[in-house]
């Protein structure tokens, strides 16, 4: 069994049991296989082999795959980005296959803006420990500091974003 073969077996396993869907072109798959693991060599870190990377984990956090886009595309579009990840109406061909929009430069110019606290925009003040946000799967968290390892989705801590300040 090559790399490919048994990474391939185990994204498959980790995403059925997140309720996700792989593309269902399996060749298509091994091609974005391959470049997860060049760019797993090249950086240290499962980039997204669809976007240029700045090869600084801390700048490319948002496009570890599985990147931050991935929900917000599948709602949209029925796949994500690099369509390694797709659901079942785009499977079916009820939602038209074609090029989707790269969120990461809307979301990079909406970063920028200042913004209303996460707090103010929910009512919520007070809090006596800061909430994290897994930005894979949206998991929250009420701790001093956010899990070592997200328990729904097993994104690393990095992986993690202050939701919500304490006090």
């Amino acid at each position: 069994m090559t790399k490919i073969d048994e990474f391939f077996d185990k994204l498959k396993k980790e995403t059925e049991d997140g309720g996700y869907l792989l593309n269902p072109d399996k060749e298509f798959v091994y091609d974005l296989i391959e470049g997860l693991l060049t760019n797993t060599e090249r950086y240290g870190y499962q980039s997204c082999p669809c976007r240029l990377a700045f090869g600084e984990k801390e700048k490319d956090l948002d496009i570890i795959c599985p990147c931050d886009y991935r929900d917000p595309d599948l709602n949209d579009f029925g796949t994500c980005y690099c369509a390694l990840y797709v659901n079942s109406d785009w499977i079916e061909g009820k939602i038209k296959q074609g090029s989707i929009p790269d969120r990461r430069l809307q979301e990079k110019e909406r970063r920028s803006k200042p913004s209303a606290s996460t707090a103010e925009k929910v009512g919520v003040s007070g809090l006596k420990l800061p909430v994290w946000r897994c930005k894979v799967c949206g998991y929250l968290s009420a701790r001093e500091n956010p899990p070592d390892v997200c328990p729904i989705c097993k994104a690393k801590k990095e992986r993690f974003e202050l939701f919500i300040e304490a006090g």
